[in-house]
């Protein structure tokens, strides 16, 4: 790996917000390609941040300000992937379901499967059933991701994956579901595709979901 690769990975998991623009830019004047970047800087930076994170070594508002390092790269280099035709590892539309305000576990998720590799589509909190499917009818992705923190809005998660069914949808999607109150049993009676118990799993849930397809 570059030495300029090496700094802006350590950035990222050292969540040095304000020095990660000046590192990419660096890297991309010294001939490192946007995938690299992407790939060998911020991905296995995430990665690192995952685990420490798994290993109680890192805590969430470390993780946060990683994220947000991270996001600073993208900014810069998302319209260099595009032009160069990369593709992303896939597309998750992710929201928490409908009468739920809570979002620092899902804002978590979102950040931990863009530093995965995967393009997010982020559609907030309190989202109605209806706005899932309409996302997954426009934008095509390949994992819907329902957060819930209360109980009495995990029944929006059942809701959601019937209205997908009777969209004609659900076929189209792998359907992930998490947060504090939901459990294995829960996603298996709703007919999710897949249960995520924390946000550093999420990412490696993903991929497995897109793999078994």
């Amino acid at each position: 790996m570059s030495d300029d690769l090496m700094q802006l990975r350590n950035a990222i998991i050292d969540s040095r917000v304000k020095e990660v623009e000046g590192l990419t830019s660096a890297a991309l004047s010294a001939g490192v390609t946007p995938q690299d970047i992407l790939n060998k800087g911020l991905i296995q930076g995430m990665a690192v941040v995952g685990c420490e994170f798994k290993e109680a070594k890192k805590f969430i508002p470390e993780v946060l300000l990683s994220a947000r390092a991270m996001q600073m790269s993208l900014n810069i280099l998302r319209p260099l992937l595009a032009q160069a035709g990369v593709k992303m590892v896939g597309k998750v539309v992710i929201g928490t379901v409908k009468g739920d305000l809570h979002d620092i576990g899902k804002n978590m998720v979102g950040m931990m499967m863009e530093g995965a590799g995967f393009e997010l589509v982020d559609l907030g909190r309190d989202v109605a059933p209806e706005k899932f499917v309409e996302a997954v009818r426009r934008e095509k992705p390949d994992v819907l991701a329902l957060s819930a923190l209360l109980t009495t809005t995990m029944r929006a998660m059942d809701q959601t994956i019937k209205m997908l069914k009777e969209a004609g949808l659900r076929d189209t999607v792998k359907v992930m579901v998490g947060g504090a109150p939901v459990t294995a049993d829960f996603a298996l009676k709703v007919g999710a595709d897949s249960y995520g118990s924390n946000a550093a799993d999420a990412a490696e849930i993903a991929k497995k979901l897109l793999h078994a397809s």
